[in-house]
C-alpha cells in the first residue's frame, strides 16, 4: 500500500473566516500589517480525514440534540493507549467543551470561595482570570530559568501547597495576585508540557510533584492540551487526578470546542460531572464529535508526519537565531508548537519590545506577560506553520535588527 505524503507547505489564505489568528490583527496588534505568529493554532490544514467526517455529518440535515457513544469513548481511549501507552478505561471520560471550561469546572468542583489554587508562571493567561474570575486565590510557584530551561522550585513549591508560604509575585496586568494571609491550598493547575516555556516535564519531576501535592492533600488537576506534540529525547506522562485533553491542538480543531478530562477515580469524576450540571455544560456538538472521533482513529500517519514537520520547523527556528539573531535566544523546544523567545538581550524594556516586533519587525508574537510574572523581555512565537511563512518572518526580525 502506497503511503500517502500529507502537505505541510501549502500556504493557506485564512483571512475572512472569522479567524482570530488572522482576522483580528487590527484588534490585538493595532494594525493589520503583521505577520501572525501568535494565538496557538496550527495554518496547516486539518487532516482529510477529519474534514472528510465532517462533511459526510453535515450532508445528513438534521443537526438535534447529540451524545458521546460509547465508540466516541473507545476512541479516546485507542488514541490514548497508541499515543501515550495509557490504559484508559473509557468509563473515567468525562467530555466537555473545552479545557478551560474544565478548570472552571474543577475550580468549581474540588474549591470553595477564597480557597487557594497554585500555578507555575510563566504560564497559560487564562489560568490567573479563571482561577480570578471564580472567588478563588492564585497562589504561584514561579518557575526557575536555570539557563536554558526551566525548573520547578521546589522549596517554594511544597510551602505553598503546605500553606506556610501566601499568595505573592503575580503582578503583571491580568494576573495581580492577592496579598495578605496564605489561603489554605485545594487545588494546584499544573500545565503539562509547560505553555509557554515548552518544557516536558520528566518522569521524576512528575513523580515528586504527584507525591507533594499527596503529603498535602492537594488535588492535581493537569492541562494536557498540548501533550501529543512532543519531540525525540522526551516523553509525555499522563499524570494528575484530573488529566484535561483535547484533540485541538493536535488536529487543529480549535473552532469545533471539543475535549475531555479523564478522572480515574469515581469519586473525584462524580464531583466535576456535577458541577458541570450545574453549569448546564454537555458533551460537544454533533460536529464536533464527529472530528473527534476521525481524528483519533484515521490521522496517526497525518500525525507522525505533522510532528516531523514541526521538529524541522523547531530546528531551524533554533539555527536561525543562532546565526543572524543576536540578542534574541529561543529556548529549547521540548514539546508543542510555540516557542519561548528570550528578548533580554536586545536590551529594550518590555513596551519597547512590543513596539519592535509589531511596527519595525512587522511580526505578531505574543506578548510574554500575558502568561504573568516571568514574562517581562520575552515573547512567544508559534512554528505552527509552513517554512515559508516561518522563514519571512525570522527574515523581518533579522531586518529590523539591523535597524536597531
Amino acid at each position: 500500500m502506497t503511503k500517502t505524503t500529507y502537505d505541510f507547505d501549502t500556504v493557506l489564505d485564512r483571512r475572512n473566516t472569522a479567524c482570530e489568528k488572522w482576522d483580528s490583527l487590527k484588534r490585538v496588534f493595532g494594525t493589520e500589517d503583521v505577520l501572525p505568529l501568535w494565538v496557538a493554532d496550527m495554518d496547516f490544514a486539518s487532516p482529510p480525514q477529519v474534514v472528510g467526517a465532517l462533511r459526510a455529518r453535515v450532508d445528513h440535515p438534521t443537526y438535534g440534540y447529540t451524545f458521546a457513544t460509547e465508540r466516541t469513548r473507545a476512541a479516546v481511549a485507542g488514541w490514548l493507549q497508541r499515543t501515550h501507552g495509557w490504559a484508559v478505561d473509557p468509563d473515567w471520560i468525562v467530555f466537555c467543551p473545552g479545557v478551560v471550561p474544565s478548570i472552571a469546572v474543577a475550580i468549581l468542583a474540588y474549591t470553595a470561595p477564597g480557597d487557594g489554587v497554585v500555578i507555575q508562571s510563566p504560564v497559560y493567561g487564562p489560568f490567573f482570570r479563571v482561577i480570578r474570575a471564580n472567588g478563588r486565590t492564585i497562589v504561584n510557584n514561579r518557575l526557575l530559568h536555570k539557563g536554558s530551561r526551566y525548573e520547578m522550585d521546589w522549596e517554594d513549591l511544597e510551602a505553598k501547597l503546605s500553606g506556610a508560604r501566601g499568595a505573592d509575585d503575580c503582578t503583571a496586568s491580568d494576573a495581580s495576585e492577592e496579598a495578605g494571609a496564605p489561603a489554605p491550598v485545594r487545588m494546584m493547575v499544573l500545565c503539562s508540557p509547560a505553555n509557554p516555556v515548552g518544557r516536558v516535564w520528566t518522569e521524576a519531576e512528575l513523580s515528586r510533584l504527584v507525591q507533594l501535592c499527596r503529603e498535602h492533600n492537594v488535588l492535581l488537576v493537569s492541562d494536557e492540551i498540548h501533550a501529543d506534540i512532543v519531540y525525540p529525547g522526551h516523553v509525555h506522562r499522563p499524570t494528575g487526578d484530573v488529566v484535561l485533553m483535547a484533540p485541538s491542538k493536535t488536529f487543529n480543531m480549535q473552532g469545533l470546542a471539543s475535549a475531555f478530562a479523564v478522572i480515574p477515580d469515581a469519586s473525584i469524576r462524580e464531583r466535576f460531572a456535577q458541577a458541570q450540571s450545574g453549569l448546564g455544560m454537555g458533551d460537544p456538538n454533533a460536529l464536533a464529535l464527529a472530528a473527534m472521533e476521525a481524528a483519533y482513529t484515521c490521522c496517526d500517519d497525518w500525525y507522525h508526519q505533522l510532528l516531523d514537520y514541526l521538529r524541522g520547523n523547531r530546528d531551524y527556528v533554533m539555527d536561525f537565531a543562532a546565526r543572524f539573531l543576536p540578542g534574541i535566544s529561543p529556548l529549547p523546544l521540548e514539546g508543542m508548537y510555540v516557542m519561548w523567545l528570550d528578548c533580554r538581550g536586545l536590551g529594550l524594556e518590555h513596551d519597547q519590545l512590543k513596539e519592535f516586533f509589531i511596527h519595525k519587525a512587522r511580526v505578531g508574537l505574543t506578548d510574554g506577560r500575558f502568561f504573568g510574572p516571568g514574562g517581562d523581555g520575552f515573547m512567544r512565537l508559534n512554528i505552527g506553520c509552513s517554512r515559508q511563512v516561518l522563514s519571512e518572518a525570522l527574515e523581518r526580525i533579522q531586518a529590523a535588527l539591523d535597524t536597531l
